[in-house]
């Protein structure tokens, strides 16, 4: 299950912005993974609630974003939206596309806690 080691590297990030930022805990965390990302949206949930527990993320709200694929077809010279790799141009049937979004997997936006003594809660937006 890789979306283990992806959840890994999205804590591993929320920590350096804690350590850079001096926050103490993360409220919500907002991750978006596009639909020809190739992530598993349940297990890449399971694996980021499994690894809260004692890190900044524990007690967090975790929502995870899954905009469409999109495409842009090489044979028609139009962009169309695009369900998952391997798939066909909806408008020409053809199979020569490159896609163009929906293939990321990325910390969109923490909200957050200072650390006691600190002015208050802040929003950080992440890309």
């Amino acid at each position: 299950m890789h979306e283990l080691s992806l959840a890994g590297g999205v804590l591993q990030i929320v920590e350096q912005a804690a350590a850079r930022e001096g926050f103490c805990r993360v409220r919500r965390l907002v991750v978006e993974a596009g639909a020809l990302s190739g992530v598993e949206v349940r297990a890449l949930r399971f694996a980021l609630e499994s690894l809260a527990p004692g890190s900044c993320l524990e007690g967090s709200q975790i929502e995870i974003e899954e905009p469409p694929g999109e495409a842009w077809c090489q044979a028609c010279s139009q962009s169309v939206p695009l369900a998952a790799r391997g798939d066909a141009c909806p408008r020409c049937g053809s199979h020569r596309l490159q896609p163009t979004g929906g293939t990321d997997l990325r910390v969109r936006e923490l909200l957050v806690e200072d650390r006691p003594g600190s002015a208050g809660p802040m929003a950080s937006s992440m890309s």
